[in-house]
């Protein structure tokens, strides 16, 4: 296979793997949805720079380590685990009863959560859902190297398939971002905002469960 062929051929199953829905479109729709545009898209540049991070380490061949260590692979599984859980609970606890979700003009349309964290939160946010997560370490180890021709130098084509990985998550989530822009009125009122925090922090509760809860 020709350096050409593997990047075109990465570039098709990356651009798959990345609109396929998951934990981390639930996180940038959310956000985008409550939080507002901005802090979505940082949200998924965050996403993005952890899908980096974690090509970086396959590259240097740090990443193996999870491949052959069960203790390795369990500290960080359960270290994501634990992660996703507290952003589940917290989402959730904003819903409770008596607690303000937004603040504002009911009909402003882009009202957002008050105590939410900055924009560089979010960026924060999203890498460490990547980054903490196993999974992800091991799908860079083990699919990285199907696309790597003979002949070229490892370390610079693994950081160029992370790259054009991370360039594909910018592109998707900016579109989900602006996708939610025509909706904000509507998505920007209370019960739908408790609604939004409700589904998703059950969602990353359960991501985290079924993280605890796996066996290699």
């Amino acid at each position: 296979m020709t350096a050409t062929a593997a990047l075109l051929a990465f570039t098709l199953a990356a651009a798959i793997l990345t609109i396929t829905p998951g934990l981390d479109t639930a996180l940038v729709l959310r956000t985008a949805a409550v939080e507002g545009g901005r802090r979505a898209f940082m949200a998924g540049l965050g996403i993005c720079a952890g899908c980096l991070v974690w090509g970086a380490i396959a590259a240097l061949g740090l990443g193996s380590l999870l491949a052959v260590s069960t203790l390795a692979y369990d500290v960080l599984r359960l270290c994501a685990a634990v992660y996703l859980f507290y952003l589940g609970a917290k989402l959730l606890w904003r819903t409770l009863p008596g607690r303000r979700v937004a603040t504002g003009a009911s009909d402003a349309p882009a009202a957002v959560a008050p105590t939410s964290a900055s924009a560089a939160g979010w960026f924060a946010r999203g890498c460490l859902t990547n980054a903490l997560n196993p999974k992800v370490g091991v799908f860079y180890i083990t699919f990285l190297p199907q696309f790597i021709p003979a002949g070229v130098d490892v370390l610079r084509f693994s950081l160029l398939l992370a790259g054009i990985h991370a360039l594909l998550g910018v592109l998707w989530f900016a579109l989900l971002v602006a996708a939610t822009r025509p909706l904000a009125r509507w998505l920007s009122r209370p019960a739908v905002m408790r609604g939004l925090d409700r589904m998703t922090g059950a969602v990353f509760i359960a991501f985290g469960i079924r993280l605890a809860l796996e066996k290699r």
